[in-house]
């Protein structure tokens, strides 16, 4: 596949991948709501610490603070969306609202991601908010094209990462696909959570871990080697194991030899790793390299309030920076669906069955 290339230049090429079949890996679920929904569930709850009641306000000052190149500040202005979900109405809500937007932006499976003990300050239960979410999934869905899972999120600086692993096993055959952990990178590495990864293993369960984010090569070493990750939350430092030579042919360190070598896909977010800081630009990302050099490449929303992105938007970014085009979005969207946590006959028959016709039907118009 070529370094850069365009063979559509037409107007209407955005509006062409927005009708394309996607496959969205890495979605929170606390980070995509609608800025109407929070001012509203912020009245209902009683809620009085938003920034602003102006939706417009209130958006902007999502995109604004989320876009300071710092993880760390990146994840304050999830304080206010956390805030307006500590019921089980708010939960099924925005829950049911993510489900109808991605199917929107011509989602066809999805596995949005949440921490469950994140919802729990007012009295609800792990289980019961675990409860809430599916149900607003399974309404949202309904009567769409969208088929949506749940992976179940422990926050890396809390200890309870073994009690939420069992809570995502409870509900393994009722929507939860996988297990994760997230929240701040640097000082809390994934084998402060061994516990619940070994115990995953032992339950033959799912997981994927936020890695190679905010922190470099051992974040991503310990989240493979000691953890055994499936797939790689990020993974964008991976890109610090490659090295070019003299001759400018790149070189690959054991580490990033093992994780192509292993096709361990990598949940790349490119607006979000622009936000957080993982990359300056994204001229400057690394996932035309990392495409070009055969890794297992998957493209991502994270944050779609924070980072005011859509799939559509974020495929359209990569047309406009790096020419790709319908033909990459089919590779790209049949990678992701060959990476997902769901079973292999079911990923066999969306990809042959929607993904594939659906990519190629938009290739010849």
């Amino acid at each position: 596949m070529s370094v850069e290339k365009s063979n559509r230049d037409e107007p209407d090429f955005p509006q062409l991948i927005a009708k394309g079949p996607k496959v969205l890996l890495h979605d929170h679920l606390d980070g995509g709501l609608r800025p109407s929904t929070i001012v509203e569930l912020a009245e209902i709850s009683d809620y009085k610490n938003l920034p602003s009641d102006n939706i417009e306000k209130l958006s902007n000052w999502f995109h604004e603070g989320a876009n300071r190149r710092d993880l760390d500040l990146y994840l304050e202005t999830f304080t206010h969306t956390v805030g307006v979900m500590q019921d089980s109405y708010s939960c099924h809500r925005v829950a049911k609202e993510c489900a109808e937007d991605l199917a929107q932006d011509g989602c066809v499976y999805a596995e949005v991601r949440f921490a469950p003990s994140l919802f729990t300050e007012k009295g609800l239960t792990v289980h019961e908010v675990i409860e809430s979410v599916l149900s607003g999934f399974a309404e949202g869905s309904e009567e769409t094209d969208l088929v949506i899972k749940t992976i179940i999120t422990a926050m890396r600086t809390s200890s309870d990462s073994k009690l939420i692993a069992e809570a995502a096993v409870d509900f393994r055959n009722q929507g939860v696909v996988g297990f994760d952990i997230a929240g701040r990178e640097v000082g809390y590495p994934p084998t402060d959570h061994l516990e619940a990864f070994q115990f995953l293993q032992r339950e033959n369960f799912h997981f994927t871990i936020h890695a190679g984010e905010a922190f470099g090569l051992a974040s991503i070493w310990e989240a493979v080697q000691f953890c055994g990750a499936e797939r790689l939350g990020h993974g964008v430092r991976i890109v610090d194991d490659i090295e070019m030579d003299s001759s400018g042919k790149y070189k690959l360190g054991s580490l990033a030899a093992f994780i192509r070598d292993k096709r361990i896909p990598l949940e790349l977010c490119p607006t979000s790793n622009i936000h957080t800081g993982a990359v300056q630009s994204l001229k400057e990302h690394p996932i035309q390299l990392l495409r070009n050099l055969g890794f297992r490449v998957t493209v991502n929303t994270d944050n779609r309030l924070m980072s005011d992105v859509s799939m559509t938007s974020e495929l359209v970014a990569l047309h406009e920076t790096f020419g790709w085009d319908i033909d990459d979005f089919s590779w790209l969207t049949v990678n992701a669906m060959k990476s997902a946590f769901l079973p292999f006959d079911e990923r066999i028959h969306l990809i042959e069955n929607v993904i594939k016709p659906g990519w190629k039907d938009l290739s010849c118009k």
